[in-house]
């Protein structure tokens, strides 16, 4: 699966042939959660606020580029990579 970002531990990947809704998995020490892109979990648990808190920042601000990721990852492209959190 491949690693879209690495920021503060949180390392966030898209897979290439997934199913919708659109989302994300994240993993941070040894957690692993999967996100949608409003921030949600729909899978699992990071057992660190502070992480799913980042986490939801960094899909706030790169909401567009998740979704163009999305695109690309649909139609069998690579994702690509987006910038962390400063």
């Amino acid at each position: 699966m491949p690693e879209i970002c690495r920021f503060f531990g949180i390392i966030i990947r898209m897979f290439h042939d997934e199913h919708n809704p659109p989302h994300i998995h994240v993993e941070y020490q040894g957690k692993k959660a999967v996100l949608d892109f409003s921030g949600n979990v729909l899978k699992g648990d990071l057992k660190s606020r502070t992480a799913l808190r980042l986490v939801r920042e960094w899909i706030d601000l790169r909401l567009h580029e998740l979704r163009a990721g999305w695109e690309r990852a649909q139609a069998g492209r690579e994702v690509g990579r987006i910038d962390p959190l400063d």
